[in-house]
């Protein structure tokens, strides 16, 4: 069973900047992909950010050059920095997790992004 700890989020003014984790446990060997989603009322789940195990990653376009994702592999640990944050970037982000052929999601974490 994996399970999935994120932290980071939070209230910040428009053009500051936040940091998101997200930690994976259990029984792990090798995972496949990690990374991000987010949600805003309203609006469909969306991938903002993923990077595989060997450091491939992948940005939607309305993040690219603000966000930046790495990854500690010894500790199954993700991160997403978050720069020159817009108020459409608010909505709860939740971490993701490819083992196998199994996708795991975290509990989420809110990011509201206002003056």
């Amino acid at each position: 069973q994996v399970q999935l700890v994120e932290s980071g989020g939070g209230l910040v003014q428009p053009g500051g900047s936040l940091r998101l984790s997200c930690a994976a446990s259990g029984s792990i060997l090798r995972w496949n992909a990690m990374g991000w989603s987010r949600q805003s009322p309203g609006k469909q789940r969306e991938l903002v950010a993923q990077v595989t195990s060997v450091g491939g990653t992948t940005y939607a376009d309305s993040v690219k050059g603000r966000f930046t994702i790495s990854k500690d592999s010894a500790k199954n640990t993700v991160y997403l920095e978050m720069n020159s944050l817009k108020p459409e970037d608010t909505a709860v982000y939740y971490c993701r997790f490819i083992y196998g052929f199994t996708l795991y999601w975290g509990q989420g974490t809110q990011v509201t992004v206002s003056s």
